[in-house]
């Protein structure tokens, strides 16, 4: 004992020290992950592997971002895993027994991988996964041939990503196992022909074909779909089948940017909320079916093999009953395209709509009560079209008492009844900029182009932006209690006294490209954003500093700088400035400094904003490169620019009275280099 007692004490110690050290020599990755509760997070830590030694009981965990490529056999030993992401590694194979001890797991986020190199291998790991629910396999550069073999016997899977990657065609063996499937997203693909490729989903709820290559969607029978997204593809037409009598489930139908040259072919039965049509070059057609004007136009059109073993199809191209069931639509989105006018009844057949959007089209009038809306009406834009005239009575007025957003700018509207207005009791937004319509008085509605504001008492934001308003009468927002009031771009408008009556209320001012002077902004304590730019300002109004502004717009004015004081108040309270189009100077930028700094401050378009000293123009960021007389802020050039010429008089002169003077001593000079005797 007493020989070995030391030996056995140092072997202990030795030995302490290896459990000790053990665990961090050997797994060094654990350290780089965060533990929360039953959650490891290991994102963004170069890990090569699944680090091993995590807590047994770990049910979520997140391993994106880092630089695995191979998944191995049972190197997931967590047998209560539900949660698994490995988003933007670098994997390239799942080995077949890889989830050998997560036979939990529900959830599998794979996507910015390379699973397209071992895509057979990869599938027999999946298919050890009975319970999986969600599977993400986006941007994996998979065709529709390896996307088919990943998803062999996934029964269960009720959410499935396949974004950005290649899949081209689809058909009936693309998605054959997946019975229980709710969400698919195929966005931002080849995809340019789908053959049957959702018979084995009867549970698909949520679609999405965004940002593909398809023609048409013809034969349209998915009654259970709730959703469907087939926006940004080159789709000329859509025909839902006409012989299904079931209710179809779908709400909302994306068909935005595309090639839509027809009002689409709805389901007979619906509940379509939501219709977005935007960006076709969808128009109507009705006035062709007049066999007077238009003899000899067919109003049919036939298409051809759909599909195998069905029967062409005849559509009746004016026929209203092709317009499908839209009594239950509540948005419909018709921007961008050729509409002229709407069909007999159109619009009457949507009694529940709330939200119609028409912005650029061709619509050159719009009689409100011929059309029937309903006073479900919420919102109406029909900007940006060729408007000349809008007719309405007071039984279509008083039917429209729920309009609250009233959009008509863009237009050549020079006449608006008041009445039309005033008999709209929840209207809160006006928008008729860019058009030639006018401010006045009531005793002045009469016989004029202009419109008596102050009867709309519930108007809450008004738009008058390049309107050619010369003046605005001094009462004419009397009894208003506007928040937003848009006059830029009507230049020599005259009406200060009128703005000065919502100084109260006003949280937006628009002033811009309106010529106006000093305005006294010291009551419009509530003024959140202010727009003066294009005013050639020579100097910031003195009465802003006061004000809390979050947002100022000041471009294309003539400020040289701001003044120091003004700085540090605004810096302290603005969020948004734009100060871009000045000439500023380069010797006095100390309020870029002061905003530079002030991280609360966004300065837009700040790389674009120059200065200029004598002799060029710099990028205002470049201070480091101006030349500046530190105390007085006056660049060196000048001086330089008057002390050259100083010397070189005063050269000048001393010179010409040392040839006044001393003449004798430039005569000695040259005779004594010039006329030396020779040697012969």
């Amino acid at each position: 004992m007493s020989v070995h007692g030391p030996s056995s004490i140092l072997f202990c110690l030795l030995l302490s020290m290896w459990t000790i050290l053990t665990p961090t020599s050997s797994h060094p990755q654990h350290s780089q992950c965060k533990l929360t509760q039953r959650t490891t997070l290991c994102n963004n830590s170069n890990l090569t592997s699944i680090p091993v030694g995590l807590p047994g009981t770990t049910e979520e965990l997140q391993l994106n971002h880092n630089l695995i490529k191979t998944l191995q056999d049972n190197s997931l030993q967590y047998p209560s895993l539900t949660s698994l992401s490995l988003a933007c590694n670098q994997l390239e194979k799942l080995q077949s027994n890889t989830f050998q001890h997560s036979e939990l797991l529900k959830s599998l986020n794979l996507a910015n991988n390379n699973l397209n190199i071992s895509y057979l291998e990869t599938s027999n790991a999946l298919k050890t996964l009975p319970k999986l629910k969600s599977l993400d396999l986006s941007v994996n550069k998979l065709d529709e041939e390896m996307a088919a073999v990943l998803l062999q016997n996934l029964t269960a899977l009720e959410y499935l990503n396949l974004s950005g990657n290649l899949l081209r065609r689809l058909d009936e063996t693309s998605f054959r196992d997946l019975h229980q499937l709710k969400d698919l997203d195929l966005q931002r693909n080849l995809l340019f022909e789908i053959d049957n490729a959702f018979d084995s989903t009867p549970r698909l709820q949520r679609l999405n074909l965004a940002f593909n290559y398809l023609p048409c969607l013809t034969d349209f029978d998915m009654t259970q779909l709730v959703v469907l997204n087939a926006s940004h593809n080159f789709i000329e037409w859509f025909i839902s089948r006409q012989d299904v009598n079931d209710t179809f489930q779908i709400e909302t139908l994306d068909l935005s940017d595309n090639k839509l040259l027809f009002f689409p072919f709805l389901p007979n039965v619906s509940r379509l909320r939501n219709l977005y049509l935007s960006h076709n070059i969808l128009s109507f057609y009705e006035h062709l079916a007049d066999n007077v004007t238009f003899p000899n136009l067919t109003a049919t059109v036939k298409f051809y093999n759909l599909r195998k073993n069905t029967n062409n199809i005849t559509a009746q191209l004016w026929d209203d009953s092709l317009h499908g069931d839209i009594s239950s639509v509540e948005i419909l989105d018709l921007r961008g395209n050729q509409l002229q006018y709407f069909p007999q009844g159109f619009i009457h057949k949507m009694p529940s709509l709330s939200r119609l959007r028409m912005c650029t089209n061709c619509l050159e009038s719009l009689n409100l009560t011929s059309e029937q809306f309903s006073d479900s009406l919420y919102e109406l834009d029909v900007s940006n079209n060729r408007l000349k005239e809008i007719v309405a009575n007071d039984v279509t007025l008083r039917t429209l008492s729920n309009l609250t957003y009233l959009n008509l700018s863009l237009n050549d509207l020079d006449c608006l009844s008041s009445e039309l207005l005033f008999a709209l009791p929840s209207l809160r937004s006006v928008d008729l900029s860019y058009n030639n319509m006018g401010i006045c008085l009531p005793e002045e509605v009469e016989g004029s182009a202009g419109i008596a504001w102050n009867t709309t008492v519930s108007l809450r934001q008004l738009y008058l932006k390049g309107c050619h308003l010369p003046r605005i009468p001094p009462f004419a927002f009397s009894g208003l209690s506007l928040t937003h009031l848009e006059l830029s771009d009507n230049p020599g408008l005259r009406g200060q006294q009128s703005i000065k009556s919502l100084s109260t209320t006003l949280h937006h001012l628009g002033l811009g490209n309106t010529h106006v002077g000093e305005l006294d902004f010291t009551n419009f304590q509530n003024l959140k954003s202010l727009n003066i730019s294009c005013n050639s300002l020579a100097h910031l109004p003195a009465s802003i500093s006061g004000l809390d502004l979050k947002q100022l717009d000041l471009r294309d004015n003539e400020l040289s700088t701001i003044p120091s004081l003004q700085a540090n108040t605004l810096a302290s309270k603005l969020h948004t400035v734009f100060l871009t189009g000045n000439p500023f100077n380069c010797c006095q930028t100390e309020w870029f400094r002061t905003f530079e700094t002030t991280k609360t401050i966004h300065m837009v378009g700040q790389s674009e904003m120059e200065c200029t000293d004598l002799f060029q123009t710099h990028s205002i960021w470049h201070s480091q490169s101006f030349l500046c007389h530190e105390e007085y802020g006056e660049s060196i050039f000048w001086y330089i620019l008057l002390f050259v010429p100083v010397c070189i008089s005063l050269v000048g002169i001393l010179t010409i009275l040392f040839l006044t003077l001393k003449p004798k001593v430039i005569q000695k000079s040259i005779k004594k280099k010039y006329l030396t005797p020779t040697s012969y």
